[in-house]
């Protein structure tokens, strides 16, 4: 009777936990080239659980971190940017270029890092990009190389 109890206990456990891994959603994404670079999963370890009133969703791909639909994703390990004539600001106390504004998102890149971290957040949405990046910075800062290279001329973030 007692090994029935407890395998009946142990079914009961898994059927729970199948029901609940049916619930949540995992976001499919493609890892960066660099996506298992050490820093990464320094960087990882380090992602908070919302970011702008988003919750954090899972995803299927090292390296990454996705927050509401996904409305904002991370990519740790792409390529570093070379200096350039692009938006360069300082944010959480970490560096981004803010590449050229997509239709549809914005990307920022961190600047003088390595391994390099993306951002892309979905426009259209009523969200403040500048907190936004200013709450990712803070959280993956301690996780992050020193950096090698800083923005020259610093601007304050676009609006979204």
């Amino acid at each position: 009777m007692l090994s029935f109890r407890r395998l009946a206990a142990a079914a009961g456990a898994v059927t729970l936990t199948a029901l609940l891994g049916a619930c949540s959603t995992t976001v499919h994404l493609e890892p960066a080239d660099d996506a298992n670079d050490p820093g990464c999963a320094a960087v990882s370890v380090l992602l908070p659980d919302t970011v702008g009133g988003f919750d954090r969703v899972w995803t299927d791909a090292q390296a990454t971190g996705a927050w509401g639909d996904p409305t904002i994703v991370l990519r740790c390990g792409v390529e570093p940017p070379a200096p350039s004539a692009l938006v360069c600001t300082t944010l959480g106390g970490v560096d981004w270029l803010v590449l050229d504004q997509e239709e549809e998102r914005q990307r920022l890149v961190t600047y003088g890092r390595e391994p390099a971290v993306e951002v892309n957040i979905r426009r259209g949405e009523q969200i403040d990009f500048q907190s936004i990046v200013d709450t990712i910075s803070s959280s993956i800062q301690p996780g992050l190389a020193p950096a090698t290279a800083e923005c020259t001329d610093r601007v304050d973030f676009p609006a979204g």
